[in-house]
């Protein structure tokens, strides 16, 4: 989760001068998605459109993937702005289908501008059958910044640092970054109960469960699946 440093371009007009606001996110940190293959590798936003680089990898033999026009970006509120345009990907029934295992596909999706000041969304897929979601995509390259650094301590092994930087990151996230916040609890109670401290593990997810964070029984389930439960 690399950051990238705002770009303002400045273009002169016979009328003066035009500001258009652009900012990219690269590998944003996420919450959630299905399937566990596809991931956003960028978000370009401008004052003119929202662009999602996105891949997926297949897994199976014979593996096909298709996209749905009914595709949205939802805001914290609820309020659903739809697909402009894919580019990479054939529409549904049309599918791309997959040469090995380990092929990935890129694509690009292509929305209306968001609202300013959007700190996080959701990407669904609205159909059918095998649709895809995202959840809690993070427009903040500073969180996602420390979120990439506990990553990166936990596959040092590192764990206790891991849990600290968790506990820190939680602590200072205010509602606004909340559609993570979810995911940012569900690590650290795996860690602390990886660790064995089960008390500490089990004060941390009563206070995930009564967080009000945004799909957070969903953060809940996903950790029940996996035998983590007080």
């Amino acid at each position: 989760m690399i950051a990238k440093t705002l770009l303002t371009i400045f273009l002169c007009s016979g009328t003066g001068i035009i500001n258009i606001f652009s900012q990219s996110y690269n590998q944003p940190a996420i919450g959630l998605k299905s399937p566990e293959t596809i991931e956003i590798l960028k978000a370009d936003l401008t004052s003119e459109k929202t662009v999602l680089y996105l891949s997926v990898e297949n897994r199976i033999i014979g593996g096909t993937f298709c996209a749905d026009r009914n595709i949205f970006i939802i805001y914290p509120d609820g309020t659903r702005i739809k697909l402009l345009k894919a580019s990479g990907i054939p529409e549904c029934p049309d599918s791309h289908k997959f040469k090995t295992i380990g092929e990935k596909l890129p694509f690009t999706l292509t929305f209306p501008p968001l609202k300013p000041g959007t700190k996080w969304i959701d990407l669904i897929e609205d159909c059918n059958d095998n649709c895809f979601l995202v959840y809690g995509i993070l427009l903040n390259n500073e969180l996602s910044m420390k979120i990439d650094e506990a990553v990166t301590l936990v596959d040092k092994g590192e764990i206790d640092s891991a849990i600290g930087l968790y506990k820190s990151i939680i602590e200072s996230t205010d509602t606004s970054d909340n559609g993570i916040t979810g995911s940012l609890y569900s690590d650290l109670v795996t860690l602390l109960v990886k660790k064995g401290y089960q008390a500490m593990g089990e004060e941390w997810y009563k206070k995930m469960v009564s967080s009000g964070a945004p799909r957070i029984q969903l953060y809940i389930s996903n950790l029940n699946s996996r035998g983590v439960k007080f």
